[in-house]
């Protein structure tokens, strides 16, 4: 396996005396116990599910194929034990107002008001976006900033990856108006393009540390899609201040502005239960929390001389650039003794997402790569065991929908198998008595009520979190139960879809199939029927296939296996009208997936429409763009790959 690098020698440390560290610094009691008590409930819930399963099947004789499915289903099991417990701890602090790090309640939480004596960076790396949405997201957060009256303490950075020359030009354009616009504002914005996208994203962040990196206490960390409210960067500042071993803080980047049916499908999902389930998340992790590559601040000196990643040896999946950084960077901060923080409760962070199922399915497939690459390097010495963690939850995330779908399919092999030999009761030659089928029914049931409460639980506490806390924001309580309600219906119809796309993605990421990672389009667009047609018609064709040879030879087993083949079947469809605009807008008219953002508008989210729904001109006398900042070389370290890596095989 491939093992990361050991802590450089010549590095900074955090701060080991707390005895001088502010009064509204995160103390985190009964961290041990909290992770102990989390594993404890997630084993002993897996261990009871995979047991039934097994006194289910080897009630009629274990055979080989069954083995195989136990072993699966153990898997997935754990998988959803995992999950499910996280959100039940999410519930109960969020229904008893309860911070999930200190255990206080959250009653006048993040109201720190001391000065801001740091100086921060706000950047923003883009590749190929949308120049328009770029500029006026980038303008939103600064005024919003502004409002604050602390903006005098940061600096804005476009900083362009951009490939090609006619977006690179608008770019241009579109900043050059941006200062017109700014006036004497514009001193604390810069614009930086490189013209060689070198080491993706991680290398435009790693160039600016480089230039610029000394500059600054904090740099926050945007994506081209991402808003913020300038009252959470200043917590997020602040938060740092007041905390001197925290080398990160993940805030939580709620979906906002989406308006296709699957657009505001995820962006109702997301808001409903993200909280409860981060505050989970939070609860157990502690300050060994992950990191998602955006809308999080982190500490400038650690965050140089910790994470400069180098590119791994051998072929993809396991070898080149490292794909999903932000998970390796988390680790490498927490391995040399930093802090890494989830706030959960910290509100005004924003992002978009992809608008229908296959510009989404796109996106997962960059993360798949991504994350099963974290399997060869989940070995690495001195890893925090939570860390180890992320990198291995994070890979079966998206394995676990390979091995449901190749359950579903050995299930079906067998079950084919035993309704051909069901009135077969002697299968030996000198046999006395006969194998007479058993069918442990009670056992069954139990089964399937234990998994529903896994799947469907965690939706249901979001659900009561939200009538109880946050029934205003959501527009009341019959909308909230509405949106819940075909929430969950068409979750369960597209579920079989995306289980196909991932189980095909982990397949081609293993045969070493090349990934490609491009912008994202989220604006709104409805797909032809061609394009839906051709990207789910082998899906559909095979359903069909397996739901007629399963009706045929095991028709009770086809009753259980419905959900799936109805979702594959009628997947075309789901895929073109879920990208419809006008079924987005009927759900805005009769308040289903109605969000917070929509209930009670942000400025911040207004002020981006406005900006958005502006023609600018075109440039006719192109101004100046600012100069730089003057460069403050920082040494991040990306040494040789022999002083890098110790790799063993």
């Amino acid at each position: 396996m491939t093992h990361m690098p050991t802590p450089h020698p010549k590095v900074s440390r955090p701060v080991a005396d707390l005895s001088s560290a502010p009064a509204d610094a995160i103390q985190i009691p009964a961290k041990s116990l909290r992770r102990w008590i989390y594993a404890f409930l997630s084993v002993l819930t897996a261990v009871s599910g995979v047991y039934i399963m097994f006194d289910i099947l080897r009630a009629n004789d274990l055979t080989a194929l069954e083995t195989i499915i136990l072993i699966l289903f153990g898997i997935s099991f754990t998988w959803l034990s995992l999950a499910f417990w996280s959100g039940l701890f999410g519930f109960v602090l969020q229904m008893l107002r309860i911070d999930p790090l200190t255990l206080k309640s959250t009653k006048g939480m993040l109201e720190d008001t001391s000065p801001i004596t740091t100086r921060t960076a706000v950047v923003m790396p883009v590749y190929n976006e949308d120049t328009h949405r770029v500029i006026a997201g980038f303008e939103a957060t600064l005024r919003s900033l502004e409002k604050t009256g602390e903006i005098d303490k940061f600096d804005f950075y476009l900083l362009s990856d951009t490939t090609n020359l006619t977006i690179a030009q608008a770019e241009r354009d579109a900043w050059q108006l941006l200062q017109q616009r700014l006036g004497d504002l514009g001193k604390q914005t810069f614009y930086r393009r490189r013209e060689k996208n070198i080491g993706r994203k991680v290398g435009n962040l790693a160039e600016f540390c480089q230039r610029w990196g000394a500059n600054y206490e904090h740099m926050i960390v945007l994506d081209a899609d991402s808003i913020m409210t300038g009252d959470c960067l200043v917590k997020m500042v602040r938060a740092m201040q007041a905390n001197p071993r925290t080398g990160l803080i993940q805030t939580i980047p709620i979906p906002v502005r989406q308006t296709t049916f699957f657009g505001r499908f995820v962006q109702f999902a997301a808001v409903l239960y993200s909280p409860m389930l981060a505050t989970g998340l939070a609860f157990w992790q502690t300050d060994a929390a992950n990191y998602w590559g955006h809308n999080a601040i982190i500490r400038m000196r650690a965050f140089i001389d910790h994470c400069g990643l180098p590119t791994l040896p051998g072929k993809a999946p396991f070898g080149g650039d490292i794909l999903s950084h932000d998970f390796v960077e988390a680790a490498m901060l927490r391995r040399a003794g930093w802090d890494v923080f989830l706030l959960a409760d910290l509100e005004g962070s924003y992002e978009e997402v992809p608008c229908n199922i296959i510009d989404y399915a796109k996106r997962d497939r960059r993360w798949v790569q991504g994350n099963i690459q974290h399997l060869g390097i989940v070995d690495t010495k001195d890893l925090h065991p939570i860390s180890r963690l992320h990198f291995l939850l994070g890979a079966i995330a998206y394995i676990t929908s390979f091995i449901w779908l190749l359950m579903l399919v050995l299930s079906t092999a067998d079950a084919v198998v035993r309704a051909i030999n069901s009135n077969v009761y002697f299968t030996e030659v000198y046999q006395l008595y006969p194998n007479w089928p058993i069918a442990k029914t009670e056992l069954i049931i139990a089964l399937i009520l234990l998994t529903t409460m896994l799947l469907m639980g965690p939706k249901f506490l979001g659900v009561v979190v939200a009538l109880v806390h946050r029934r205003k924001q959501f527009g009341g309580a019959r909308a909230i139960i509405k949106g819940a309600f075909v929430e969950t219906i068409f979750a369960v119809l597209i579920a079989p879809i995306m289980m196909v796309y991932h189980a095909y993605f982990v397949i081609s990421v293993l045969l070493g199939f090349k990934v490609n990672w491009d912008s994202q389009d989220r604006e709104g667009r409805l797909l032809p029927w061609g394009e839906c047609i051709a990207r789910t018609s082998k899906m559909t064709t095979a359903a069909i296939i397996w739901g007629t040879m399963t009706y045929i030879y095991a028709p009770v087993f086809f009753w259980w296996l419905t959900p799936v083949i109805t979702g594959l079947v009628l997947a075309s469809a789901l895929v073109r009208y879920s990208s419809s605009l006008d079924w987005g807008r009927s759900t805005r008219q009769h308040n289903i997936f109605l969000s917070p953002s929509e209930a009670i508008e942000d400025p911040v989210l207004v002020h981006l429409d406005e900006l958005l729904a502006i023609e600018h001109p075109n440039l006719e006398t192109p101004a100046p763009i600012p100069a730089l900042p003057a460069d403050n070389w920082t040494d991040m370290p990306h040494r040789e790959m022999d002083d890098y890596l110790h790799i063993t095989r």
